[in-house]
């Protein structure tokens, strides 16, 4: 028994060695494998053992008559070659066979996707997205994938009046459907997002605005005297805060460290990050209320994106990325735009950074590792505008960006990425010439300070004093609707078609004798034969 177990360990390492290197299982090899070791073994084992014993003993070799398949292997071993697939891959596995349908499509792997592109879906959808918790992870990454389309479909324009000097920013907070705007007039404004309408402002609150951010639980916004305004939500207010403060007490306060005007700010679960042009990006707790780290850069910070124990953040002309707990640079990118870096946005994972500078250019960077020193890798490069970019918003798979040129560009970063859900973990196609923005969006009259994306909705403000929001939540059911209607005029222009055939094959003898008649004339000038044919029937008669 002891020669049947090292055979059938080994058959399992080289089957092993196949799933794991993606190469195919090849049955024949395998076969005259196992064959050759069983007859080179015999001996060997007859010498080990006695003639009674080995008469007793039964070998058997081990006999590949049906051939292997994928659902022959163990189920851990299955979860595991899911695992290495990306989403179009392994939907193409579930169409193989039923038993591999169920097992792709309860895959663990489908919250895996959606959370790296989308993070948590929203409990409470809105506009009426779905969401559902009878619905799988598939049923929810392949509806909202399917949505992200819809960027590129038909849309309307609606126009917030109310501020009365420019927008420097705007916030969308989707899952509580509203828009928070502020600028040079020094109030803070939130919008309702489907109807467009002013919920409430604020007072005036003494400098003007550069940066907002908020949550369902906290509101704040930074001033040019170094001052951070913030709103704690009032529960049971469906406009979640007191932004006159006329309800509760204690729900309204200032932070103050900052020398200088705040040009960012962020909020994640624990932490409050904001950015200065005093050349320090600080960390504050929440619960505290006090500032943690505080980091210090050669130049005015512009912008930064925070991610699980990092921030990445734009100073001047660079981009820096530190570790937030210990107050360490990882990573340094030099002369990452030709003068100042404006914009700075970070995928949902974490491992993608895009920057906006004074150039117009706009850059995508992959971290890599963990960011250790040096693992920031260039991706792709756009030049998709005639002015500086002051802003970039990011949701899976787009990219947004507003120009001082008036413009913003929609840009479809799908196809640079390319997933390999190996050890060696993400990787990306890198690209010297990349296509042009898919979409851009004109109307604008002078400059674009701000954008935001979300809940099929694109939200800008600008030097204009006004917030537009492209709305495209109807853009699916329009072209729903326009092919519709295609396929009825297309289904119309087929029947009348018919209906012409018809007519003419049933009227088709009388056009060809018609064009016989044609061809042929018979007068007696012409031909000979009306001539001899009359001869002949006048001597038939006679």
């Amino acid at each position: 028994m002891e020669f049947e177990c090292q055979q059938s360990i080994e058959v399992t390492k080289d089957l092993t060695n196949c799933v794991e290197d993606n190469s195919p299982v090849h049955i024949d090899t395998i076969r005259s494998s196992l064959e050759t070791e069983s007859i080179n073994s015999e001996p060997n084992h007859s010498n080990s053992c006695s003639e009674s014993e080995c008469q007793n003993l039964e070998i058997t070799k081990p006999t590949l008559e049906c051939p292997l398949s994928i659902t022959d292997l163990p189920p851990a071993l299955i979860s595991t070659i899911f695992n290495s697939l990306d989403p179009k891959e392994l939907g193409i596995v579930s169409c193989v066979s039923t038993t591999l349908c169920g097992v792709a499509s309860e895959h663990h792997v489908w919250k895996q996707f959606y959370c790296e592109r989308w993070g948590l879906p929203i409990v409470s959808a809105p506009l009426g997205a779905g969401f559902s918790d009878e619905k799988s992870w598939k049923e929810l990454f392949v509806e909202r994938d399917f949505r992200s389309r819809t960027f590129l479909g038909r849309y309307s324009i609606d126009v917030l009046y109310g501020h009365t000097e420019a927008v420097l920013t705007v916030f969308l907070l989707a899952s509580a459907k509203r828009i928070f705007t502020s600028g040079y007039d020094s109030i803070v404004r939130m919008w309702d997002l489907e109807e467009g309408l002013l919920i409430a402002s604020s007072r005036h609150l003494g400098s003007t605005l550069r940066a907002i951010a908020a949550d369902t639980k906290l509101l704040v916004a930074g001033g040019t005297n170094g001052f951070i305004h913030c709103w704690r939500a009032t529960e049971g207010l469906p406009s979640l805060f007191d932004l006159s403060g006329s309800e509760k007490e204690n729900t309204e306060f200032r932070l103050w460290e900052h020398e200088g005007p705040i040009t960012s700010l962020v909020l994640d679960l624990t932490r409050i990050y904001s950015g200065s042009w005093d050349m320090t990006v600080r960390v504050w707790d929440r619960a505290l209320l006090k500032c943690l780290k505080v980091l210090r850069h050669s130049d005015w910070v512009y912008g930064l994106a925070p991610h699980d124990t990092t921030v990445a953040c734009t100073s001047g002309s660079d981009v820096y990325v530190w570790d937030t707990n210990s107050g360490t640079l990882l990573s340094i990118i030099h002369g990452a735009h030709v003068g100042n870096t404006f914009s700075l946005v970070r995928s949902h994972a974490g491992d993608f950074l895009f920057t906006g500078g004074e150039d117009g250019a706009i850059h995508m960077f992959e971290i890599i590792n963990d960011c250790d020193e040096g693992d920031v890798v260039q991706v792709a490069t756009w030049k998709a505008h005639s002015g500086s970019v002051n802003s970039l918003a990011f949701e899976f798979p787009w990219l947004v960006s507003a120009s001082g040129d008036g413009k913003l560009a929609l840009i479809d970063v799908r196809k640079l990425l390319r997933t390999s859900r190996s050890s060696s973990g993400k990787r990306v196609s890198r690209v010297n010439n990349v296509e042009p923005p898919q979409r851009m969006l004109h109307g604008f009259e002078c400059n674009l300070f701000s954008v935001a994306i979300g809940a099929d909705r694109i939200v800008c403000g600008g030097e204009e004093g006004v917030v537009r929001i492209w709305n495209f939540s109807q853009a699916l059911e329009i072209e729903q609707r326009a092919r519709a209607l295609r396929g009825i005029r297309l289904e119309n222009r087929l029947r009348r078609r018919k209906l012409q055939i018809d007519m003419i094959s049933k009227s088709g003898r009388a056009n060809r004798c018609l064009v016989a008649a044609k061809k042929n004339q018979i007068t007696g000038n012409q031909s000979g034969v009306w001539h001899k044919k009359h001869e002949m029937s006048g001597e038939l008669k006679a």
